[in-house]
């Protein structure tokens, strides 16, 4: 589950453009159960409504094969499916479950689009519950939930995929918005030419170019203040983009959706490896890297982690993460860099 703690920096504005400059347009809309806002400098000769319904083609076609929302998707066909059936799936959900493949492998099985039957079990599904904690589930209960998780149980071949167990189901909420923010740039790139740009879903970010003031695109990250709200953000720190380059961000957070029980913080996020709800993961962490989906990924596998071992992790494999954590005294939060983060912006 992703909250928004990334905006736009632009004068006063959060996630727009920074002024009323007819050649930058906004489109603002929901999909994939959240909202997307995008900024772009406008092609001559181009009509806008062309380019609004070209993001929605694609924003469609990426639900009706990922949204889990949606009874006739790809995806809630396979999960109803059972094991050695194939199912045929399009461009889209191929890349999304390569890409999870590979975190999946890279991140020793810490990321897994299978993992909703633990969820469900330690009922986190909807909202945190300290009820659970206090009489959790056995180590039977767990062991039946990780039979049937495990993303080495899709088998893909080709164009079609299959499960090898009864009850294995895909939810690739943990990726597939930061993908549909690089479908949409690409598709502003591709099909418009246009190289200015913001796109947010979700709090997912890709940023191209310059903003309407002719600047970088500045993001800001937010403080992992639990009681807080999209409302009463606080900015810890900010990200400027390269001078003509671009960034591809996605931040995970447990501080909006955790509990505090017997003096330890517990995630909604499950581990997992080990089944059980994440203690002392850091509240909040930020991952750039080549593709949103990527970061989008990573920045959840890092959040099933605890903290040292999420660290650990990240710099084994060279991401681009800054992670926001409590201070020794916990009066405050401290921001603590990987070596390829501090290497990309050591200031």
């Amino acid at each position: 589950m992703k909250y928004t703690p990334i905006a736009i920096i632009c004068s006063a504005a959060l996630i727009s453009a920074c002024s009323d400059q007819p050649t930058y347009q906004k489109i603002e809309g929901q999909t994939m159960g959240t909202s997307y806002h995008i900024s772009y400098q406008h092609p001559d000769g181009v009509d806008a409504k062309a380019i609004q319904a070209s993001i929605d083609q694609r924003l469609q076609a990426i639900n009706i094969s990922m949204s889990t929302y949606m009874d006739d998707s790809t995806i809630s066909k396979f999960n109803r499916l059972p094991s050695a059936t194939p199912i045929q799936i399009d461009a889209d959900f191929a890349k999304v479950l390569a890409d999870s493949q590979s975190i999946y492998q890279a991140s020793n099985q810490a990321f897994d689009p299978t993992v909703y039957p633990l969820v469900e079990l330690w009922g986190f599904g909807k909202q945190m519950s300290v009820e659970r904690l206090q009489s959790p589930p056995n180590a039977d209960e767990i062991a039946k939930a990780k039979a049937v998780i495990g993303l080495d149980k899709v088998l893909v071949n080709g164009q079609s995929i299959q499960k090898t167990v009864d009850g294995v189901g895909l939810d690739f909420s943990a990726i597939a918005k930061g993908y549909a923010v690089d479908v949409i740039a690409q598709t502003l790139k591709d099909s418009y030419g246009i190289t200015n740009y913001m796109v947010e879903i979700g709090g997912e970010v890709a940023t191209l170019g310059q903003n309407d003031k002719g600047k970088p695109w500045t993001l800001a990250v937010d403080a992992p203040v639990a009681d807080s709200s999209v409302k009463t953000r606080d900015t810890i720190t900010t990200l400027t983009q390269p001078k003509d380059g671009s960034l591809h961000i996605a931040t995970s957070g447990n501080y909006r959706n955790s509990v505090e029980y017997e003096g330890v913080r517990y995630s909604h996020t499950i581990n997992p490896v080990t089944g059980n709800p994440v203690a002392d993961g850091a509240p909040s962490i930020t991952v750039l890297h080549d593709s949103v989906a990527l970061a989008d990924g990573w920045a959840t596998a890092l959040t099933a982690m605890p903290y040292a071992d999420a660290l650990a992790t990240a710099n084994r494999e060279g991401i681009q993460a800054l992670f926001i954590i409590e201070n020794s005294n916990k009066t405050g939060f401290d921001i603590v860099k990987t070596d390829a983060m501090q290497q990309k912006f050591p200031n």
